[in-house]
């Protein structure tokens, strides 16, 4: 199972890029993959082809009216099951002995 944690945009639009991100998550939301956003970026988790094919989605979302988009992309692989997204943040909680505000 592969998170593949990203932030896309259209660096040559200036400061008010959120009508961007949003075309990326509404590709993110419907494409059924999990997938958890932060203020930075987005973090998808799924097998390699599926993540890679979302983020080849949101791309090409912007790719009809930005001359230039930026990406920066990291990919963790771990055989096994899902729900590392969810579990990774759970591990640690359970070491501090408490919920953290994530």
């Amino acid at each position: 199972m592969v998170l593949l944690e990203f932030a896309m945009n259209p660096p040559d639009r200036g400061d008010g890029l959120s009508a961007y991100v949003a075309r990326i998550l509404d590709v993110i939301d419907r494409s059924g993959v999990t997938y958890r956003l932060t203020p930075m970026g987005t973090i998808l988790e799924g097998s390699f082809d599926e993540v890679m094919q979302v983020v080849g989605g949101c791309f090409h979302a912007l790719e009809p009216d930005c001359e230039r988009i930026g990406t920066h992309i990291k990919i963790d692989y771990r055989a096994g099951p899902g729900g590392r997204i969810k579990a990774k943040v759970a591990s640690v909680e359970s070491k501090l002995g408490r919920k953290l505000a994530t």
